[in-house]
């Protein structure tokens, strides 16, 4: 009979030394940065330059401000107005993509894809030369005769949820065509020989089993649409305040760091409740598309 082979003894030494990159980027890049802006959310801003070292609840309460409640409400709204466009428009290009064939796939995904070779800030100034009085926009529309005279678009709300749209569309559509690609279409004609309407298959088949994607994509869309302040800032000017530009405003101008920190933790906690969320529906810990 032959040997069995038995297990190597420095197999989970090598295993070990594998996942040491993975470890230390974690705690370098995740976990030391949450301690550090977590401590310093309970000092004080020196009165010249700095921090005081000096243990307060104070940016806490300062958070309960109706103020800055209502830039938290502002950002909830705009996050929520954003995702729902992004499914909407995002979900039907992921599962359509799914179900194409190897070559449309990477058709498809290059173009996907391309966005990302440049900087999302350029991108952006694209839009501004769109929407911008007597801009790309306005000249098409009053060539068509829709319009007579300019919308100016620029810096209102539309344009940053178009903004925001843009921006994180892409990881919509990845999250629905990672669960849509699995899907095994098998069933989907098991319920039409079985006699239900395509409507009904799809919600009932390709709709359930395509669900995971569609929460990991509104979960990478909500979640960074509440602090990508650059977008409200370059689209909306001063007109849009979201909490990434409160914190941004704190740190910068404001000189503010331990309430910037204070800001911060909490869009962390609002994070991970999210995320507990997505858990809890799905049974699972990632994310499609993504992990």
């Amino acid at each position: 009979m032959a040997k069995e082979k038995k297990p190597k003894k420095n197999a989970g030494k090598n295993t070990g030394f594998l996942l040491a990159p993975m470890y230390f980027f974690t705690i370098v890049f995740v976990g030391l940065p949450f301690v550090y802006l977590f401590l310093l959310s309970f000092l004080q801003r020196a009165e010249v330059w700095g921090v005081d070292f000096t243990f307060t609840l104070e940016n806490y309460k300062r958070i309960f401000n109706p103020m800055y409640l209502g830039n938290f409400a502002d950002s909830f709204k705009l996050a929520f107005t954003s995702t729902i466009c992004i499914v909407l428009l995002g979900y039907p290009y992921g599962y359509i993509m799914g179900r194409m064939n190897q070559k449309w796939k990477k058709r498809m995904l290059l173009l996907i894809l391309i966005p990302f070779f440049t900087s999302a800030l350029i991108r952006l100034y694209g839009w501004i030369i769109v929407f911008r009085s007597n801009g790309v926009l306005d000249k098409i529309l009053m060539g068509l005769d829709i319009t007579s005279k300019p919308l100016k678009l620029l810096y209102t709300y539309p344009a940053v949820v178009v903004g925001m749209i843009y921006a994180l569309m892409p990881f919509m559509i990845l999250a629905v065509y990672s669960s849509a690609e699995k899907l095994d279409y098998s069933l989907v004609e098991a319920a039409r020989d079985l006699g239900a309407s395509p409507w009904k298959a799809f919600w009932t088949v390709s709709f359930k089993l395509t669900l995971p994607g569609l929460l990991s994509g509104v979960v990478l869309t909500f979640v960074p649409s509440m602090g990508l302040f650059f977008i409200a800032d370059l689209l909306g000017g001063n007109k849009i305040v979201l909490v990434g530009n409160v914190i941004q405003e704190q740190m910068t101008k404001g000189r503010n760091q331990p309430f910037a920190a204070a800001l911060s933790v909490i869009l962390l906690i609002l994070t991970y409740c999210i995320l507990s969320v997505y858990r809890k529906i799905t049974g699972t810990s990632e994310l499609e598309g993504i992990f």
